[in-house]
């Protein structure tokens, strides 16, 4: 049986709505992992909270401790351009930690860690057209990523236009890349919380429904993996 790992930012309300209480919580290290048994995958969730460094531990305590089969991560997102309006459903092509920056030091240009080819980090290739297939309609995007609420036209299309981004969040690039490090295949299913006008209040409102839409098709893919 399939053992997805998940890990949950700022969304933990529409887990517990589609979930309900856990069948087991494992508490360990400072860590707190809930474990549902759906009878189809064993699901292994530590809610995070938001940032990459939160993340990308919360990513190696569910590969260290549990022996994960593959890291999700589902939740909302701001949108980059016009096209990325509210409540728009993608899936993450490739991802770039766009406040890495090493440039000064080794000539590198922003976003860009040495061990990948270029500034895009890719998500697994299989994972991602097995999700694809089962949901045709996602948007596939490029995530721009990184430890800041990008709030405002002006922040968000600089984003855009730096990085060729479509969305923009907080957790991305840690998860992946710690997934990376060990091999573990991961997968993101985002939905646009925010417009490239918006903000904090478009993000506050659409949270609940966006987050839990989000995940209903997260499971969908899951449950065929």
């Amino acid at each position: 049986m399939l053992k997805a790992g998940m890990v949950v930012a700022v969304e933990i309300a529409a887990l517990n709505r589609k979930y309900g209480s856990p069948d087991e919580i494992v508490e360990h290290k400072g860590f707190r992992a809930m474990i549902f048994r759906t009878g189809t995958y064993d699901l292994y969730v530590v809610h995070s909270g938001a940032g990459e460094i939160a993340a990308a531990a919360a990513t190696q305590f569910l590969i260290s401790e549990f022996d994960v089969d593959v890291i999700l991560n589902f939740g909302v997102v701001g949108g980059l351009t016009s096209d990325m309006a509210i409540s728009r459903a993608c899936i993450v092509e490739r991802i770039v930690h766009y406040d890495f920056d090493c440039s000064a030091i080794d000539g590198t240009v922003p976003g860009r860690y040495l061990n990948y080819p270029d500034v895009y980090i890719p998500v697994n290739e299989e994972l991602f057209r097995k999700a694809r297939a089962i949901h045709p309609e996602l948007r596939p995007v490029t995530c721009a990523s990184g430890d800041k609420f990008v709030e405002g036209y002006a922040a968000k299309n600089a984003l855009h236009e730096q990085f060729q981004a479509d969305i923009c969040e907080m957790e991305c690039a840690g998860i992946v890349i710690t997934a990376d490090r060990s091999g573990i295949p991961s997968l993101f299913i985002k939905m646009v919380s925010d417009s490239v006008n918006g903000g904090a209040e478009e993000f506050t409102k659409a949270l609940d429904e966006t987050s839990s839409a989000c995940l209903d098709i997260l499971d969908r893919i899951i449950r065929t993996l």
